[in-house]
């Protein structure tokens, strides 16, 4: 992932539309780094990774409860699918 999407932060859904092309702009130009390049693996990491995402906060320390989602939890939710499997 490059770092422009790793750092870019996301607070509403202005910065959510900016990320999602973002995201697009990672996938044309990094495809290598991405687990899950087709859309019907994408959307089941998606769906996994929304199931498994309370864990990722708890095990880096952070307080977020991610059954009240906010713009930046759904960014995490789509940088995690690109990745996970």
């Amino acid at each position: 992932m490059n770092d422009t999407l790793n750092d870019f932060k996301v607070s509403d859904r202005q910065s959510f539309i900016k990320f999602l092309d973002l995201l697009r702009h990672d996938f044309l130009d990094n495809p290598e780094s991405w687990e899950n390049k087709s859309l019907p693996n994408f959307l089941e990491a998606l769906s996994a990774y929304t199931e498994d995402i309370q864990g990722y906060y708890d095990n880096t320390n952070q307080n977020i409860n991610a059954d009240k989602p906010d713009w930046s939890t759904f960014a995490d939710i789509f940088k995690g699918a690109k990745i996970y499997e």
